[in-house]
């Protein structure tokens, strides 16, 4: 006769959400869940989530037809589309210029190297409005940099290309600063062994190289996007801020803001939150797509 085996006791729902519950909330570095947890929620609440409502009620004071009128508006949309495109242009030109700075500072020992790693981050030292007037004094049409692109037909100052050259001067530390420690992960023995096997140096660059740092490099190009789109100071003097040629948005908004029209400046800041948001959303999806390639 076959021996009975006693099962044990089925656990109580209680019992059975309590390691659930424990796994959960390990590790516990702060003193406590529910704290951490309310911390958290009212810190983004007051510096987050209620700006953004306000941003978003304040437009329909002139109603959906106003805010249509707005938007439309010849200068406005110039504005934007000024903003948007040179804020992705830059952020696109830095992701190669990001990449080879940080890897001559990762890979390469030189003397100065110290002295350029910090010069890295002058672009957030420096307050917008010095970066812009320093710009303007270079760039300029009687300044050193701007009288030699004169010379052969370029004019960088007061132009739609003096606002690129600004975006990406602000924008390319976030892309370096992105890149530097996962090259410093990066495992060289991959490097080498794909040497071994036949593979080139293109071949390593692109099958090796790029799906490591591919995640990093697009979470730098949107933080470097994310900042150009409302640059302001170090924008607003190299501009020239003519309308419909090289006003961007963010001085559209204080225009409106010192003529009293609060309602038309939420509504040009509503477009731009949304714009932004969408844009991010679509560019953390390559993000996520490509870190989960890589970890297959």
């Amino acid at each position: 006769m076959t021996d009975l085996v006693a099962l044990p006791p089925r656990p109580t729902a209680g019992e059975a959400r309590r390691p659930r519950l424990a796994r959960w909330r390990e590790p516990s570095v702060l003193p406590g869940f529910g704290l951490a947890i309310g911390v958290t929620l009212a810190y983004l609440g007051a510096i987050v989530i209620l700006p953004l409502t306000a941003l978003a009620v304040r437009p329909w004071e002139i109603g959906l037809s106003g805010i249509w009128h707005t938007l439309t508006d010849p200068r406005v949309s110039a504005a934007l589309k000024l903003s948007f495109s040179l804020s992705a242009y830059a952020a696109l030109l830095n992701a190669p210029l990001g990449v080879l700075m940080a890897w001559v500072l990762v890979r390469y020992q030189f003397p100065g190297r110290r002295l350029l790693d910090a010069l890295v981050d002058l672009p957030f030292a420096l307050p917008t409005a010095v970066a812009g007037i320093a710009l303007t004094a270079l760039y300029a049409p009687n300044g050193p940099l701007g009288a030699l692109a004169a010379k052969v037909g370029l004019k960088t100052a007061y132009s739609p290309l003096g606002i690129f050259i600004a975006l990406v001067f602000i924008g390319l530390p976030f892309v370096v600063r992105a890149l530097q420690p996962v090259l410093e992960d990066l495992d060289r023995e991959v490097e080498e062994a794909a040497q071994t096997l036949g593979a080139s140096a293109w071949q390593r660059v692109v099958h090796v190289i790029l799906p490591a740092i591919a995640p990093a490099l697009i979470s730098g190009v949107t933080l470097a996007f994310a900042r150009a789109v409302g640059e302001y100071g170090s924008v607003v003097f190299i501009a020239g801020n003519m309308p419909m040629k090289t006003e961007i948005a963010p001085l559209l908004i204080v225009i409106k803001l010192e003529q009293y029209d609060y309602a038309g400046a939420a509504a040009i800041g509503m477009a731009m939150v949304a714009i932004s948001f969408g844009s991010l959303i679509a560019i953390n999806s390559v993000q996520l797509f490509l870190a989960g390639r890589g970890r297959r």
